[in-house]
């Protein structure tokens, strides 16, 4: 039977295969429930066990709006909504998910193994900030060398600027971004181009405004806090069905949206002490998916506690996450460039720890940190395909006050040094939007809220958490539109003679790691890593097969020698140009040898 035909499955409306649309409604603690449609008729719904509400008409069509009564009183969005065509306080709107006509119909999924990722932000990548303005620059991304697009967040958020992680609707797609078919369209259009999509998705918390779950049932528990409230409800009275909502919008994502991969943000912060973690209730629910369909769907996490259980299999006694974000290789080289040791940085010892990071994914596996104050993380012999690292991201270019990017904060050479760290890495690679040609314009903290109160809180918020920054100016208003365009990608300047051969350098720094099969490889046993901490050099030995790359990195500003480990080398990339004196490193310079250069 089709999934339509399925309409528990599927919180909200769903159509069937005859036209007919199915409604489905959990509001436990209503005594009666109705829908009224935008043409004011009004159809009660009848009650189901488990504290569901259901009807099946033909009255409701597709883009036809409605909305929800419950115990004859106030007018509420579905909380399942697909579309928010008016924002997140307006009607919602009823979408076939299953009317779209998709081209690429049989498209070659990209194994994980192969992702060279980028992450983008919808509403700052283009000048039009939209799905459409993504897909005109595919053409240029393929280029690039890049094989997969990581979207930030794109459930609908209060007005038209927002990161994402502020979105209320969770089935709902960004209406200003293009919705639901703007979507699907983009989706189809990278896949045409040989692209893996990945979607972030906030499992741990709703944005503040537009946040009507409350009036519906126990979405949330008092039992644990978060960093924006109660958390959501997923071991608690009435978690059943709570789990259910969330487990369906990725099986959603997947199956109707053909989302490659999730990358599920911050599930550090999901409070889950229940007997079958909600992390691995997804991944069951997705294998069940694929093995229906034959496709490949990832899920990939945000995940700062140093715990591989996240990341081991199920029949490891793990949560079966395929990856993880590791920040701690960040860290590591951020400090190892000259980054200030303070904040999360403060924990980290520059070369010695970014060898570390190289040899063993996770730099505090079961050491003392200092600033915890504790023994934290353990071992892992993760293979690299589990982990995603990066020489910046939206969070750490966006949380700094003037949201200044690497290329306003470190010299040519040294971001030309720090994309290589990460490409050379046995690990897989993530660029941040930009960064390939060493874009000027910061990504800045923006929000576009309705409610004055929260409007002012975010401000104040902001404020605070940089007030000993007061030599760096005024913190921007996060609500401005002026904070927004800032944040804009400058296409126009890729005229300038640097940024073109930033551009140049990261397309043959991706062809490298694409060629050399010792860089391609993600095998972790491969590797060997040494350092110098007092002239800040570090020398990475990885092999695959008959294939053997040496890399030379010098992160301090002079020159420092260093030793050929064999005669018989082919230079395959010299960040410094080709001007090398035999044995000796450029300052901020990365050399790599290979025996089969390509």
């Amino acid at each position: 039977m089709n999934n339509v035909d399925k309409p528990e499955l599927m919180p909200g409306v769903s159509f069937l295969t005859d036209g007919r649309a199915a409604f489905w409604l959990w509001a436990p603690k209503a005594q009666s429930a109705a829908i009224l449609l935008e043409d004011g008729s009004e159809f009660d719904l009848t009650k189901q066990e488990k504290g569901y509400w259901t009807i099946i008409t033909d009255r409701l069509k597709p883009q036809g709006r409605y909305q929800v009564r419950l115990d004859g009183e106030k007018l509420l969005p579905d909380p399942a909504s697909k579309s928010q065509p008016d924002g997140v306080h307006g009607p919602s709107q009823a979408i076939d998910l299953n009317g779209f006509e998709w081209q690429a119909s049989q498209w070659p999924a990209v194994p994980l193994k192969e992702y060279i990722i980028y992450e983008l932000h919808t509403g700052t990548f283009s000048a039009a900030g939209t799905f459409d303005g993504i897909e005109t620059k595919l053409e240029y991304l393929k280029e690039l060398g890049v094989t997969a697009i990581e979207i930030m967040p794109v459930a609908q958020f209060p007005g038209e600027r927002n990161w994402g992680y502020d979105g209320a609707f969770p089935y709902a797609v960004q209406n200003s971004y293009g919705g639901a078919e703007g979507l699907m369209k983009l989706v189809d259009a990278c896949h045409k181009h040989g692209l893996a999509v990945i979607l972030d998705v906030v499992y741990n918390h709703i944005g503040p405004e537009g946040n009507y779950f409350n009036e519906f049932g126990p979405y949330f528990t008092g039992k644990y806090n978060t960093p924006w409230g109660d958390a959501i409800n997923f071991d608690d009275a009435g978690s059943d069905e709570v789990r259910r909502y969330f487990v369906q919008n990725a099986l959603m994502w997947f199956r109707d949206f053909r989302i490659d991969a999730l990358r599920l943000d911050a599930v550090h912060a999901i409070k889950d002490f229940g007997p079958k973690h909600i992390l691995q209730e997804i991944r069951e629910a997705a294998d069940a998916l694929m093995a229906e369909t034959g496709r490949t769907h990832y899920l990939i996490i945000e995940f700062d506690l140093n715990d591989n259980r996240f990341i081991n299999p199920v029949n490891k006694n793990g949560y079966g996450m395929d990856a993880q974000w590791i920040d701690e290789f960040h860290h590591a080289l951020r400090v190892t460039a000259g980054e200030e040791r303070n904040g999360y940085y403060s924990d980290f010892e520059g070369v010695k720890h970014l060898a570390k990071a190289y040899r063993d994914a996770y730099v505090y596996d079961g050491i003392y940190s200092p600033g915890r104050q504790k023994t934290f993380g353990v071992k892992t012999d993760n293979p690299g395909v589990q982990f995603v690292v990066f020489s910046q991201n939206h969070d750490h270019v966006g949380n700094r006050m003037l949201g200044e990017r690497s290329s306003i904060l470190f010299s040519f050479q040294m971001q030309k040094l720090m994309a290589a760290a990460v490409m050379v890495s046995p690990y897989l690679p993530m660029l941040f939007m930009g960064e390939e040609y060493g874009e000027k314009n910061p990504f800045l903290y923006f929000v576009s809220h309705t409610d004055e109160q929260l409007v002012e809180a975010v401000r104040q918020g902001r404020r605070d958490e940089f007030k000993s920054f007061h030599s760096e100016g005024e913190t921007p208003d996060p609500q401005a539109v002026d904070t927004f365009e800032r944040s804009k990608l400058n296409w126009q300047s890729q005229g300038n003679t640097q940024q073109q051969a930033m551009l140049h350098y990261y397309k043959k720094l991706i062809k490298l790691r694409k060629g050399l099969a010792a860089l391609r490889s993600l095998n972790r046993d491969n590797l060997s890593v040494s350092f110098n901490e007092e002239q800040q050099t570090l020398q990475l030995h990885r092999w695959e097969g008959n294939n053997h790359v040496y890399c030379f990195l010098n992160f301090s500003k002079h020159e420092q020698p260093f030793d050929m480990p064999a005669t018989d080398l082919t230079v395959a990339l010299n960040s410094h140009g080709d001007d090398q004196a035999r044995n000796m490193l450029q300052p901020e310079s990365i050399i790599i040898y290979t025996n089969n250069h390509v």
